[in-house]
């Protein structure tokens, strides 16, 4: 028997218990071992839960108990989950985490930390929820060196742009609506500003490409500004638009990395995943295109992953999985600014033909789009590619000769 412990009990923590309880059988035949809960820290109380004899409010118990071989970290957040993960690798406990800040922000010292101790530290469930991504990356695509990953990876600012596009909702209904069925939360920032989907990017980032990534190096925009105009102008585009963390190989060793809404063609799998799905593009030199798809988040859906960590590590207590990336290194990640990229740009000017040859002036051949209902004043376009510390200027200059820009989203290309 292999005892475990678990720290937080909320959504994902008790989804984790839930999992382990009313599976017992088929997880003791695919773990060769039966696994008990032995702990559950939290501090509020569960006199009612079926486990209730298991809490505890004191981390020391955990640690410091030998029998206790594996840990689940699902608390959230950095503090003090960070030292508690850090403390049970350094007491000779394997850690499995849906922890995405931890990961992101931690995930190469405690990878080196692990790698020292001959422990395991899994994290399958950080950044696809139940989307198996981690575990595909780091064995089945093995043989092939990553060239890009593109993903749709928050559900809350998917659901929003899929009511956005097909109900026509604006963003603030939109989000009030995702709030109300609880896919968003009271207070949405971390998701529709994109910091969730910048967590993401950054582990699959440091796991494709070896060397870990920062969430402060990455430039993120949220999904705040997209307004129904710029929807109805990515379908004349022919596509939608979409919070995508993209991230690629350069030529010269660093790579590109972004989060940011996109007009993606209908042409592209992204385009077709709505709601609160995710989905994730991996494309391999060998392979070409692989596409990862599911619920990214909730409750179940989360502990799947996280228990099949915890059946990982229990097999693999004598020879440890191999799951490593190095610390960060300067100018890795290359600026953004400096990369070529299309844009489309929304604008308002008392003579839009004047506007839009202007903008031909400036950034040379442009499409003109055109939607039913725009205003006289209104003017909208795609460049082709251009650098964007080049387009930044340009815009500038558009904006100096009257012309009042009111939105500009990047071009994807798939």
């Amino acid at each position: 028997m292999v005892e475990i412990a678990i720290m937080g009990y909320g959504v994902v923590g008790s989804g984790v218990a839930e999992v382990l309880c009313n599976h017992t059988e088929n997880i003791a035949k695919r773990a060769k071992e039966e696994i008990r809960i032995k702990y559950i820290l939290d501090l509020k109380e569960f006199p009612e839960d079926p486990l209730a004899d298991r809490f505890t409010k004191s981390f020391d118990d955990i640690v410091n108990d030998p029998e206790v071989k594996i840990v689940v970290e699902v608390m959230g957040g950095l503090h003090p989950a960070y030292e508690f993960v850090r403390s049970c690798l350094l007491a000779g406990k394997s850690v499995v985490t849906s922890n995405k800040e931890l990961v992101a922000q931690k995930g190469a010292d405690l990878l080196a930390l692990a790698q020292k101790q001959n422990l395991n530290f899994l994290f399958e469930a950080s950044v696809g929820g139940g989307i198996p991504i981690i575990r595909p990356m780091s064995q089945c695509l093995a043989a092939n060196d990553v060239i890009e990953i593109d993903g749709i990876l928050n559900g809350t600012t998917n659901f929003i742009l899929t009511k956005m596009i097909r109900d026509q909702m604006n963003f603030d209904d939109a989000l009030a609506l995702a709030q109300k069925l609880g896919y968003a939360e009271r207070n949405p920032a971390a998701d529709v500003e994109g910091l969730d989907a910048c967590r993401k990017i950054c582990i699959l980032a440091s796991l494709a490409f070896g060397k870990h990534v920062y969430p402060d190096q990455v430039h993120t925009e949220g999904i705040t500004k997209v307004t129904l105009a710029d929807v109805e102008y990515a379908e004349v585009w022919g596509g939608v638009i979409k919070l995508i963390g993209r991230v690629k190989i350069l030529e010269n060793d660093q790579i590109h990395i972004i989060v940011c809404p996109m007009f993606v063609p209908r042409s592209s799998q992204l385009a077709t995943v709505d709601d609160v799905f995710n989905g994730i593009q991996v494309r391999g030199d060998s392979i070409g295109d692989v596409v990862f798809y599911g619920k990214g988040a909730g409750k179940l859906p989360t502990a799947s992953a996280v228990v099949a960590d915890v059946i990982d590590c229990v097999r693999h207590f004598k020879a440890r999985k191999y799951l490593f990336w190095d610390q960060a290194v300067p100018d890795y990640v290359r600026d953004y600014r400096k990369d070529a990229v299309a844009f489309y740009v929304r604008a308002k000017s008392e003579d839009p033909a004047f506007a839009l040859g202007q903008a031909e002036g400036l950034f040379g051949p442009v499409r003109q789009l055109v939607r039913k209902g725009a205003e006289k004043d209104e003017v909208a376009f795609v460049t082709e590619l251009l650098v964007e510390e080049d387009f930044l200027e340009k815009l500038e200059q558009l904006k100096e000769e009257g012309a009042e820009v009111l939105s500009t989203l990047r071009v994807g290309e798939f």
